[in-house]
């Protein structure tokens, strides 16, 4: 991840038992896409719960807040969002602007 990034977009997934392969898979899917289709993103992760193997964080670092608008109104986002949703029992999202880094 870059760490001068000052825009970041999260989502913390609570997946369904037994599907967090398939998870993985899509949300795999969704970064390529993303990598591949969206200018100004900078990075994207996806990292698990140590204590939870069913919690996940995804974290998406920007150019600026454009590029992330930009990204969420590209009707493929829905696309690509859904599928991960999909296999998830909550989803919760938001963007996120850096306030203090050390």
């Amino acid at each position: 991840m870059s760490d001068d990034a000052t825009y970041w977009s999260s989502a913390s997934w609570q997946v369904t038992e037994g599907k967090a392969d398939e998870f993985i898979a899509r949300w795999t899917d969704f970064l390529n896409w993303t990598n591949e289709t969206t200018d100004g993103v900078l990075s994207g992760r996806l990292v698990r719960d140590a204590g939870d193997p069913h919690h996940f964080l995804s974290f998406g670092s920007w150019r600026d807040a454009d590029a992330v608008d930009a990204w969420r109104a590209d009707p493929q986002f829905a696309v690509h969002f859904g599928a991960c949703r999909a296999v998830c029992e909550d989803v919760r999202a938001a963007s996120y602007e850096v306030v203090v880094s050390g």
